[in-house]
């Protein structure tokens, strides 16, 4: 079977979306499944929170993109087990002038993901692919949202977590309509819960009122284990498996395959 890519998107930035990516990816592997982290933003968050050295990327998403490597050539195995990664460099801040008069700048993505069927984790093909965008609606985020069969939303549980959602979802109706029409919206989750201050309860109740079932059972807590984390070049999985950032992701994962079934059964 072709692997399942899904596309973590949210033009505000510190939402917990690279965080929810290193996670997500680490709890599915632990699972069972086998899966390839693209890292398409320029910080390369994802790159360093995985371990992954700038002088170790030598093949980059940048590569990916213009066309000057395949995934098998851009992908890094990372210290987590079936987790590799198409690592990220600063090159990446280019290349939006590098593709943006060329007529299918925006299928880069899907293009180069044409063989994916070539990468193989332990020997086997790979099951899900997480990409992890950058903090803005811009032609990275574009090509991941056409390249992907579904994106999960990260919001934070803080008084703004609303605001820009209806440009967000607008943008994937957008694509939907005119590149992309399998894309789905796979769910919300709700990041940096914090059950002492009320503010974080009345702003996942109002996410839940306005978003309806696509907003995940599963809440991630804020959580000092998740922020030291990337610190150590480690998901927090590995970090420290008992602590209730690990914990949440994992019963995430559990929920992102379970709606991932009940969307291929659709």
């Amino acid at each position: 079977m072709a692997p399942r890519i899904i596309t973590l998107a949210n033009q505000k930035g510190g939402v917990g979306k690279t965080t929810t990516a290193i996670n997500l990816a680490t709890a599915l592997a632990a699972i069972g499944e086998r899966v390839l982290i693209v890292d398409l933003d320029p910080q390369g968050n994802a790159s360093t929170g995985l371990g992954i050295n700038r002088t170790d990327r030598e093949t980059s998403s940048y590569d990916l993109m213009v066309g000057e490597a395949t995934v098998a050539q851009a992908s890094i195995m990372t210290d987590v087990p079936r987790v590799a990664i198409v690592p990220s460099t600063l090159d990446l801040l280019g290349v939006e002038q590098t593709i943006s008069q060329q007529p299918d700048r925006a299928f880069k993505l899907r293009n180069a993901f044409k063989a994916l069927s070539e990468l193989a984790i332990d020997g086997q093909g790979i099951s899900y692919v997480i990409i992890d965008c950058p903090p803005s609606l811009n032609l990275l985020t574009v090509n991941a949202l056409v390249a992907a069969d579904a994106v999960l939303v990260p919001m934070q549980c803080e008084f703004f977590a609303l605001e820009g959602l209806s440009q967000l979802l607008q943008t994937i109706e957008q694509i939907r309509t005119s590149l992309n029409p399998r894309l789905q919206i796979q769910g919300v989750v709700m990041t940096m819960f914090d059950r002492r201050n009320s503010l974080s309860e009345q702003v996942l109740n109002d996410v839940r009122t306005t978003m309806g079932n696509l907003v995940y059972d599963t809440v991630i807590p804020r959580n000092v284990r998740l922020s030291e984390a990337p610190s150590y070049g480690k998901p927090a999985l590995l970090y420290d498996l008992k602590c209730a950032g690990s914990q949440a992701y994992l019963r995430l994962a559990t929920e992102v395959i379970r709606r991932e079934r009940q969307l291929n059964a659709a």
